[in-house]
């Protein structure tokens, strides 16, 4: 998977799931009977959950409130959770099913291959034995050899090197698709050296209860380590990591994909960046192949290096001490793994509760050989109709997704033939690979937990640097099947949906047509809009990085961006925060385009037939509802401080209720006034795609 930098700037995603971390109960418990799953649990009879309704709310007051109300008054998030909805429990569902698969290959003694590995890998995290009798052991090489290093340039090596298992960096590596050559490989680099959520975290005065207590877990983390002097070490990594963070570009700047596309020859990147030995950090990274570099954030590498150079040798390396035992403290004994849940998961996010160690282990492997354990899923619970479903879907989107290109008032004919030529060549996959991954190469070792991953993470990211040079695979899938999401890649064009998301809410081959419309269909619509956001539209049809449009019909776009983006900023979640506009902008286009999108497949879907009233409910209002019941969820508190300056995504309430207000036809489905809170005059709505 790429990392979370290049992740947000080459394929928009539908959702960032919040993945527990992987770490180990408190105490050892009897793990639960897998449950017979066959068929996600169906929204009422018809695909809409009637019941889940506020109908003492109107949609005029909210949408998301008419819609999910009393589900919202009845949800209580469960303890081993940080946010709840709709999405997680699907999520569970897919969990269960890949632990149905995944147990079955742990506990057969006649598995071969592919199948043979992922019952070793999981049988290795559940060995909670043997992972607590080892203790800090298994760490015991990596620190000895951060321990041995006498220079700055050993250390940027070891950085290096450490990007390819659980380290962490100043800077950080990645092997993926050249924005302005897609057809082959480069290398990135990115900002790295903080480990909190976001930069706001260390420079703004309402996260200082965070701040303090991430001293202390730096501290008890260095302690269980065995680390020398932990408590000056920790108070030391903190100033480093604040100093980073003041030069670092927020998450707004990072979003500018020509912005963080800047080339550089590696034998110019110490005149960018003097004072790290960037010749030592490529081939600790085993890169010493590229010749070439994108950096995304240039203007913050220099002062970020300069840090670097002024940072005494022993601070750096319990800087890079800590940044491994944190990301490995999942696969160590239990006091290591409650200190890291305590943190990240207790006090950045709110959750009371860990996670049962199967569903921990379930994660480990889909995110270590997801391909080898989808494989498996696809076979049990992925059916060849699925799939045909879905084409179907995707072709009735495309259709009106042309048909409103071409009735744009506000674009050019120049620019509309070209956005015409790039929906035309928009790649769709569907479900799985054509072809499976092959992890033969990969040694697991049963009772080597912290070996397991270490060997796993190598041979990954042994598979990304070997490509360099090489054309790019363009088959290759950035989720895998039993992921509950789906995105959009600029620079492949095309938009993935895995297998697991072709579900109830999402998608009801039973149900109302209008419902899975407003479900899948929108999710449909948004990553074909993703290739048309505010950043997705800056490449073309073959995922080129370039100008395509029309100064004019740029600027334009821009004012309607621009205000769209002023109607998030306004809407306050917390008492004092805010969604943040320009974060969340990518996102929030694809929304209000996805769902128009779906409305006007619906009414393609219908051949000049009037639409079917349900329940006393029309077309429309059911293909709007569709939508508000796949976003109904709630945030612990702290998480949700937490995703507003880290998310990409607008919160779910936000999701439902901003785009709604800037389409005419909901104006017209639930009969909204003026003076109604959701009113909006027709002039101050937002008309993009």
């Amino acid at each position: 998977m790429k990392t979370a930098w290049l992740a947000a700037s080459a394929a928009a995603a539908l959702l960032l799931v919040a993945h527990a971390s992987l770490a180990a109960d408190a105490a050892t418990a009897p793990e639960p009977p897998v449950q017979d799953l066959t068929h996600a649990a169906r929204m009422g009879p018809w695909g809409f959950d009637m019941a889940g309704r506020n109908t003492a709310i109107t949609p005029g007051q909210s949408l998301f409130g008419y819609a999910n109300g009393s589900y919202m008054d009845r949800l209580v998030i469960p303890a081993d959770r940080s946010t709840y909805g709709a999405f997680n429990a699907l999520d569970e569902l897919s969990r269960g099913r890949l632990r149905a698969v995944i147990d079955k290959a742990a506990a057969s003694s006649a598995a071969t291959g592919q199948e043979a590995k992922v019952g070793a890998l999981y049988r290795s995290f559940m060995d909670e034995k043997t992972v607590d009798a080892l203790g800090a052991r298994p760490l015991a090489p990596d620190l000895a050899r951060i321990r041995a290093a006498t220079s700055r340039d050993d250390i940027a090596r070891l950085m290096g090197a450490s990007a390819k298992v659980f380290g962490q960096s100043f800077f950080n590596p990645q092997v993926y698709d050249d924005a302005k050559d897609p057809l082959k490989y480069a290398v990135y680099l990115s900002q790295g050296g903080i480990t909190l959520p976001d930069r706001d975290y260390y420079l703004e005065e309402k996260f200082a209860p965070q701040r303090a207590a991430y001293e202390a877990y730096i501290a008890r983390m260095l302690t269980l380590a065995g680390w020398q002097s932990p408590e000056a070490s920790a108070k030391a990594i903190l100033a480093m990591e604040t100093a980073v963070a003041k030069v670092s570009w927020t998450r707004v700047e990072r979003r500018d994909d020509d912005k963080t596309y800047k080339p550089y020859e590696v034998s110019k990147l110490s005149a960018l960046a003097p004072g790290f030995d960037w010749s030592a950090f490529l081939a600790g990274a085993d890169l010493s192949a590229a010749k070439r570099v994108i950096v995304a954030e240039n203007t913050a590498f220099p002062k970020i290096a300069a840090i670097y150079g002024r940072t005494d040798l022993d601070t750096l390396k319990a800087w890079l001490a800590f940044a491994e035992i944190d990301k490995a403290s999942a696969y160590l004994s239990k006091d290591f793994d409650a200190a890291h849940f305590d943190f990240r998961n207790k006090t950045l996010s709110g959750t009371p509760q860990q996670q049962p160690r199967w569903k921990r282990g379930v994660g480990l492997v889909d995110g270590n050989l997801g391909e080898a354990a989808g494989k498996l899923y696809v076979e049990a619970y992925f059916p060849p109709q699925n799939k045909a479903a879905m084409e179907a879907l995707v072709g009735d989107l495309r259709i009106a997704m042309g048909a409103r290109i071409q009735k744009l008032e506000w674009m050019s004919p120049e620019t509309k033939t070209k956005a015409l030529e790039k929906l035309a060549k928009f790649h769709v996959k569907i479900g799985y690979p054509d072809t499976w991954r092959d992890y033969g190469a990969l040694k697991l070792v049963d009772g080597d937990l912290y070996g397991n991953v270490q060997r796993a993470s190598a041979f990954d990211w042994a598979y990304r640097a070997a490509r360099l040079n090489k054309p790019v695979d363009r088959a290759e899938w950035d989720m895998t099947p039993a992921t509950i999401n789906a995105y959009y890649s600029p620079t492949k064009n095309e938009v993935v949906f895995p297998a697991a998301i072709l579900q109830p809410p999402f998608f009801d081959p039973e149900g109302d047509t209008a419902v899975n419309y407003g479900g899948i269909g929108a999710v449909i619509g948004h990553e074909i809009t993703h290739g048309f956001d505010d950043q997705g539209r800056k490449s073309d049809g073959d995922g080129r990085l370039s100008e395509w449009w029309t100064k004019t019909d740029a600027d334009q776009f821009q004012v309607q961006a621009d205000r769209l983006g002023a109607q998030y900023s306004a809407t306050e979640i917390l008492p004092g925060a805010k969604i943040n506009g320009d974060l969340t902008m990518g996102e929030n286009i694809a929304d209000l385009g996805g769902l128009q999108l779906a409305l006007e497949a619906y009414h393609l879907s219908l051949k000049g037939r009037p639409a079917p009233v349900v329940e006393g409910l029309t077309g429309d209002q059911r293909v709007f509802l569709g939508w508000a019941q796949v976003w109904r969820g709630k945030y612990r508190d702290d998480y949700m401080k937490q995703v507003l300056v880290s998310d990409p995504h607008a919160p779910p309430v936000a999701r439902v209720d901003m785009p709604v207000r800037n389409i005419d036809a909901f104006y017209t489905a639930f009969n909204i006034k003026p003076g109604d809170p959701m009113y909006l005059p027709p002039e101050q709505r937002v008309r993009i795609w």
